[in-house]
């Protein structure tokens, strides 16, 4: 069995890398990575008559599409790095390194439920209590009618080079999921196939795509890589950019309110709005240059923010801000990324990130 040895905090960087061939202009923006492939050339040769002879290459066979693994069931898989966490209504479900799916129906006791890959997986989200969906590195996108319980592969391409961030899903049938590079992909028919979305009218020159949401009117929301706010208004079919209040990468984002929402991102940037089209953001003091990966609403009208270093930030609803020590089981402070958070039924709070599933006492907020 093989040990997950790579912290979130690596994952996380390499996750929403900005590849170099594009241009990064802000001072504080994630690492650039790229690759490159070499190519061939036909070349020639003199025959005995004198004429050029093109030598042409052999023909080789198509090299056969690489096939999933699945995930290794791991004793303390809890315990292990996740980057998200969701509530089905019924029990919640984490997803993470290795492929690793994981539920519960208390968020106290976690088991590893059998995953048909053992690629990163980022995301995951639900329809109902019954059908949800999971995405994640080589354009993973797993599928449930189970609740979670079972799994099943409607999509894997590693040699698309495009992980998917994020998915979303408006009913059972219609759902989106986005990645990197520019990726969206649409289904109608609850991920049987799936369609590349055209987005150029969001990105021209294929920025990430790290997270989606709906809005209170029901138009969608998608933020990414260098201050990328995109809007759509007939669940993804078409889209338009709005004004961002940022120039380098977002991460997450929630609904505030019919029309507005509340964005994060690198060094701890944060914005809000009451209304995403008319593009009018004001910044929120967050106190912190930690970036952050995940927010939730909470009662009370509290809003909290989790990022790297153990960041976890409560906001009052007067804006007040708190920032919340995480310490281990020894009370020893901790520095582990958390990426994901969000309110459980019984009052705690639920983080996922380094060091797997975490649960907090929400009233200590």
């Amino acid at each position: 069995m093989r040990a997950t040895t790579v912290k979130l905090s690596a994952l996380l960087v390499a996750l929403f890398a900005t590849p170099l061939s594009m241009m990064v202009t802000a001072q504080d923006d994630m690492a650039a990575e790229a690759s490159a492939a070499g190519v061939g050339a036909a070349s020639t040769d003199s025959g005995t008559d004198g004429a050029a002879v093109e030598e042409v290459a052999p023909e080789t066979p198509a090299a056969k599409p690489m096939a999933a693994r699945p995930s290794e069931m791991a004793a303390k898989a809890a315990s292990n790095p996740l980057l998200k966490v969701v509530g089905t209504g019924k029990h919640y479900v984490a997803v993470g390194a290795r492929g690793h799916i994981l539920t519960s129906a208390d968020g106290r006791d976690w088991k590893q439920v059998a995953s048909p890959v053992d690629a990163l997986l980022t995301s995951v989200t639900f329809a109902d209590a019954r059908h949800g969906w999971a995405v994640g590195h080589d354009a993973t996108i797993l599928a449930t009618t189970d609740g979670g319980e079972t799994w099943k592969l409607q999509n894997f391409q590693p040699d698309l080079g495009k992980p998917l961030f994020d998915v979303l899903f408006f009913d059972p049938q219609n759902g989106l999921a986005v990645g990197a590079y520019g990726l969206m992909l649409a289904t109608t028919d609850a991920g049987a196939t799936w369609a590349q979305v055209p987005v150029n009218a969001v990105t021209e020159d294929e920025r990430h795509f790290n997270a989606l949401t709906l809005l209170g009117d029901g138009s969608l929301v998608v933020v990414g890589e260098a201050g990328l706010i995109g809007l759509s208004d007939d669940r993804g079919q078409t889209w338009t950019r709005v004004v961002s209040p940022y120039k380098s990468s977002l991460f997450c984002v929630i609904a505030a309110g019919d029309k507005g929402a509340l964005i994060g991102g690198l060094r701890g940037n944060s914005f809000y709005t009451t209304d995403v089209a008319a593009g009018e953001w004001s910044k929120i003091k967050t106190g912190t240059d930690q970036s952050l990966f995940g927010m939730a609403a909470l009662p009370d009208n509290k809003i909290v923010m989790a990022g790297l270093n153990a960041t976890l930030l409560v906001f009052d609803a007067a804006g007040k801000s708190k920032l919340v020590p995480i310490t281990d089981k020894s009370g020893n402070k901790q520095t582990d990324t958390l990426s994901w958070v969000m309110p459980a039924r019984d009052g705690t709070v639920l983080l996922v990130g380094d060091v797997g599933v975490q649960r907090l006492d929400a009233t200590k907020f």
